[in-house]
């Protein structure tokens, strides 16, 4: 029993460290939005790994071997997709348009066994609630919906405005659970002795910050293990966790 119990544990190691290489060669796409291919292919990848970490009745080079060869053949059909359009139609399929001029098309919705249910939820997920404020619905090949909106209903942007707002900052994180990147003080022009001026100011140390992050616009967040609530607004909390 003990003697099976670490075989298992030792190729359930072995198939977790394969798992986490092999997705990394095979991309991103593996974790985002999946299309058809790539969710079965990212099943059928999980459970041979999951047979090779359990599966005692055969030997693990066995399962070690479909793994990788099962890889490289989605490594290939990847390459093969990029180079061939008609390929690709045929592995992901096209996106296909769903709603014109805030008119739902039957037939292309039918074809995709898509329900007015399912097409309605997706559309109020985009915060669309109005089905003749969109111009154009597309069902992309992963499933998700994209909208374009009628004209006279697109929000107003500063370059409708002629206003020309100064290029958009990131948020910059500086220290995570104590620890001060400072690799990330130099990307936004700041020194450390800026920032311990900033901590003195409010009497902290780095040890004392969960989180901290220059903002967008230059200014610094800080939140610390132990937040300092109002009195009143930490009670409500209590009464309503009671």
């Amino acid at each position: 029993m003990m003697e099976e119990t670490t075989v298992v544990a030792v190729r359930a190691i072995i198939a977790f460290l394969t798992l986490i290489i092999y997705t990394r060669v095979l991309g991103k796409q593996q974790m985002g939005n999946l299309t058809y291919f790539d969710y079965i292919n990212g099943i059928t990848i999980g459970s041979i790994a999951g047979t090779f970490a359990t599966d005692l009745s055969s030997k693990a080079w066995i399962h070690f071997v479909a793994l990788t060869i099962f890889t490289l053949i989605t490594i290939l059909f990847q390459y093969i997709t990029l180079k061939s359009r008609a390929l690709s139609n045929i592995m992901d399929s096209d996106p296909t348009l769903i709603i014109q001029n805030g008119k739902i098309l039957e037939q292309n919705l039918s074809k995709m066994r898509v329900k007015f249910e399912e097409l309605t939820m997706m559309l109020r997920q985009k915060d669309v609630f109005d089905l003749t404020t969109v111009n154009y619905g597309i069902l992309e090949p992963d499933g998700t919906l994209s909208i374009a909106l009628k004209p006279e209903q697109q929000p107003v942007t500063a370059g409708d405005m002629n206003i020309h707002p100064p290029p958009q900052k990131l948020m910059t994180e500086l220290i995570v659970d104590g620890v001060l990147m400072k690799q990330n003080l130099a990307q936004r022009n700041k020194s450390s002795q800026w920032l311990t001026e900033q901590l003195k100011k409010q009497n902290l140390t780095v040890q004392d910050i969960a989180f901290a992050a220059i903002l967008p616009n230059d200014k610094l967040y800080i939140d610390l293990y132990k937040d300092q609530l109002p009195a009143k607004a930490a009670t409500d909390e209590d009464q309503q966790g009671g």
